[in-house]
């Protein structure tokens, strides 16, 4: 039935007012009598590393992933797991390199980073385009695939969806860094439960569907069996999907450069890890890499659980819009054809998912625009109040311009492919002026500023190129393009940096190949974790 039952609000009101009051919970407790800007955006020194690993998770799985990559499982099959999996690897290399020069350095924003790394020039330049994807990607696609899921399981309207998730959204967002970081422990929780609630009802389903009872195995050898297609990892040049996952690029190429800019170099992400020290930071961030490999369990395998049942002839009509079969339906599809109750837990997870990453993001951009725009171009002796006060504003602005463009996104067939194409723009030039600000200290303020000129320019040339050559360039994966622009923003950076030298206004950051030394714990997660990334890409290669 296409609404929720008493029994799902129950469910959804007990975790609504649960969420709501922890995080009333570690406002009172956690609170100073003022609240420090670096308190409200960082929560410095408040979290704990299990806290650290479930907000990075948190922020980073929303509506996206259970609709958005559920609809790429019905479409791709397994292969956009390699999202997930190759991320689960890059948040090693981000704990062993990357987190260990942002804290020796006391960096608390991106753009403060380029600020002390380069100029204000530069940094201002990335925090506009930061603010941008921000608001009108990040946000406007949560929010549009949240509404879509909602209210497809419910009997509220569309806009009244994407009005209630904003405002909740908000108010967790209010309290702080801290608020979010330990209520993202309950949502983390909650969206796993709920996601194994509905990948338990996609294998069963197909069990009983094929006449082998509720036996979740069996659904998984019917999966294997009836949709072999969809169980390989690396595309080969000539199958359909090669252009949204081209071959061993998602290994070693533009999918390594798309996950180091997203998880290395990005502020909603990596803003968890700085108020923390280097050894809870790492701890932190291995547990989130840990979670990220259950993530295509309870995301891609419903997706293809929906693809088997529809090829068989079942829910053609919910899977199809005007004639046309959208792989987005997949999960909510699914979500509908839960019992009541079990609704109601898988509503709360899904709701749990948006909310926890929307406040992240929303947290993010208040601290960019508070710290790197307001404090430096319109009120430098702002005092912490004033900076808290600003940053509640920005959080509802951005959340309020994102609400109202949203609407504008019920054209897109995959909404996960369109976020990483989108986002794709900039994060090659983003690793670029990163990596090389890093690790390489010839680097100069002009190749940084060159860098970031000019990769949303070749990003745009690149995919329209072929358009405007009638053919004659060929159309190649947004993956390759990537790889294409971060390599020629490389080299035009080291060109300049060659040609206009550093001057007085240059920086180097500190960097101590001491701090990348790990603790056998480390060292031990992380072999056990590319042990089962070596054995998942073997059996599905």
């Amino acid at each position: 039935m296409n609404k929720l039952q008493t029994a799902d609000y129950i469910v959804f009101f007990i975790y609504f007012i649960a969420i709501s009051a922890y995080g009333y919970y570690v406002y009172q407790k956690k609170r100073t009598k003022t609240t420090t800007s670096t308190e409200f955006f960082l929560a410095e020194g408040s979290l704990t590393w299990w806290a650290i690993g479930a907000s990075l998770i948190a922020s980073n799985i929303s509506a996206e992933h259970f609709i958005g990559m559920s609809g790429s499982g019905f479409a791709l099959g397994l292969a956009i797991s390699t999202y997930e999996w190759m991320a689960a690897a890059t948040l090693l290399v981000v704990a062993v390199f990357i987190i260990p020069v942002y804290l020796k350095n006391r960096i608390f924003t991106m753009p403060q980073f380029l600020s002390k790394r380069y100029n204000d020039k530069v940094s201002t330049i990335m925090a506009v385009f930061w603010l941008l994807v921000y608001v009108f990607v990040n946000l406007t696609s949560i929010i549009y695939l949240g509404a879509l899921a909602i209210s497809s399981i419910s009997n509220i309207s569309f806009e009244w969806c994407i009005a209630g998730l904003s405002l909740f959204s908000v108010i967790v967002t209010l309290g702080g860094m801290k608020v979010i970081g330990y209520t993202d422990v309950v949502q983390v929780l909650v969206l796993i439960v709920g996601g194994l609630v509905t990948t338990y009802l996609a294998l069963t389903l197909l069990s009983e569907n094929f006449g082998f009872g509720k036996d979740i195995w069996k659904g998984l050898g019917i999966l294997r069996k009836e949709a072999p297609d969809h169980f390989h990892m690396i595309f080969n040049k000539g199958d359909k999907y090669y252009p949204e996952l081209p071959g061993i690029s998602v290994l070693i190429g533009g999918m390594l450069i798309n996950n180091l800019a997203y998880w290395g170099c990005n502020q909603y992400i990596v803003q968890r890890a700085l108020g923390a020290d280097l050894q809870t930071a790492r701890k932190g961030i291995l547990f989130a890499a840990f979670l990220k490999m259950l993530i295509p369990v309870i995301a891609v395998l419903p997706g293809i659980a929906m693809f088997v049942l529809f090829k068989n002839g079942g829910y053609q009509a919910e899977m199809s819009d005007g004639g046309i079969v959208k792989p987005d339906h997949a999960y909510p599809t699914l979500m509908n054809l839960l019992p009541p109750g079990l609704k109601g837990v898988a509503f709360a997870a899904l709701t749990a998912a948006i909310v926890a990453s929307l406040a992240g993001k929303a947290n993010s951009i208040s601290t960019i625009f508070s710290l790197d725009i307001y404090k430096k171009y319109f009120n430098r002796e702002a005092t912490d109040k004033k900076l808290v006060r600003v940053g509640r504003w920005a959080v509802i602005i951005a959340m309020l311009v994102a609400a109202l463009v949203t609407p504008a996104l019920r054209s897109l067939d995959q909404a996960y492919q369109f976020i990483q194409e989108y986002v794709g723009f900039i994060s090659p030039g983003v690793l670029a002026i990163f990596l090389l600000g890093f690790f390489w200290k010839p680097t100069t303020a002009g190749a940084a500023m060159s860098g970031a000129l000019l990769t949303i320019p070749i990003s745009t040339v690149l995919k329209f190129l072929p358009n405007w050559t009638n053919g004659a360039f060929p159309a190649l994966p947004f993956l390759n393009r990537m790889e294409i622009d971060f390599v020629l923003i490389v080299l035009v950076m080291i060109i300049v940096s060659k040609i206009w030298p550093k001057d007085k206004n240059d920086h180097v950051i500190e960097v101590d190949t001491a701090m990348f030394r790990v603790p056998m714990s480390f060292v031990i997660g992380s072999v056990i974790i590319c042990g089962m990334l070596a054995a998942l890409y073997t059996v599905f290669w």
